[in-house]
């Protein structure tokens, strides 16, 4: 049976056409599999699905995801690191195989972790707002360090003008410098502040623009504004409706597992 795949450009010219064309029509692919950004089950047969290949100097290994977590694409990570993760997951050495697809990557390093994003309406104070929700696939070091020091991820967000939240109750305050990138109706990037007051750079964008609903984007035009919360990894999940997202948002406010910011809408 065909599956729901999303197989990007980089992923498809690493794996070859051959490979990427047996996947999109049902073989070498999972039905389910455990995501590889919420770590949650997940369908290819019953919801898009990204195709995300971890590359190490010798080995790939194929990884699957909610194509609402993250878009399809190749991430690179040390190849001591990716041998590490297929030899916990799999028990065996890693083949050097991309097309097998069966292990899910679980222990790379810190710098090579993914930002998922996740869209939903939010309430507060009795109005409905635009949020996105950004929750990394794995902990966050500090650049140049070696993450002995733990998941910073939090930490550098503060240092960056985020705040934190403790009760989802109130609107964050604005993050002047950064912006949401919206065009034609799709989300593309969150843009940050360029070096030395240079031109906007982006912080997270979309491999392939990432679809928002008429409600979201309604109410991102309406009030210009995005509430972007943040929460390490294992914090939020892939959470299939905006009530459990929601739940999930308080309890990690609660824990302090959750900073914020709103930044203004950019494009349409």
């Amino acid at each position: 049976m065909p599956r729901m795949l999303d197989v990007s450009e980089d992923v498809r010219a690493e794996i070859g056409d051959a490979e990427a064309d047996r996947l999109l029509v049902g073989d070498n692919a999972p039905g389910s599999y455990d995501c590889t950004s919420c770590r949650t089950p997940g369908d290819s047969e019953q919801e898009r699905t990204s195709t995300v290949l971890f590359v190490g100097d010798e080995t790939a290994v194929l990884a699957f995801a909610h194509a609402t977590c993250i878009p399809s694409q190749v991430v690179q990570v040390a190849e001591e690191q990716l041998q590490g993760a297929v030899r916990s997951i799999t028990g065996t050495e890693g083949s050097g195989d991309s097309g097998g697809g069966a292990a899910q990557p679980q222990n790379l390093p810190a710098e090579q972790a993914v930002l998922g994003i996740t869209s939903g309406l939010v309430l507060i104070d009795d109005e409905l707002h635009p949020a996105l929700v950004v929750e990394p696939t794995g902990a966050i070091a500090r650049p140049g360090t070696d993450g002995s020091r733990g998941d910073e991820f939090l930490q550098l967000l503060l240092e960056q003008g985020f705040h934190p939240v403790h009760r989802m109750d109130q609107v964050p305050a604005l993050l002047h410098g950064w912006s949401i990138l919206l065009a034609m109706g799709q989300l593309h990037a969150v843009l940050q502040p360029g070096t030395g007051g240079g031109a906007p750079v982006a912080w997270w964008q979309a491999h392939a623009p990432l679809q928002v609903t008429e409600g979201w984007r309604t109410a991102a035009n309406k009030s210009q504004t995005v509430l972007v919360f943040a929460a390490p990894a294992g914090s939020i999940g892939q959470q299939p409706r905006e009530d459990l997202l929601r739940d999930a948002l308080d309890k990690a406010a609660a824990n302090g597992l959750l900073v914020a910011a709103a930044m203004p809408l950019a494009g349409t």
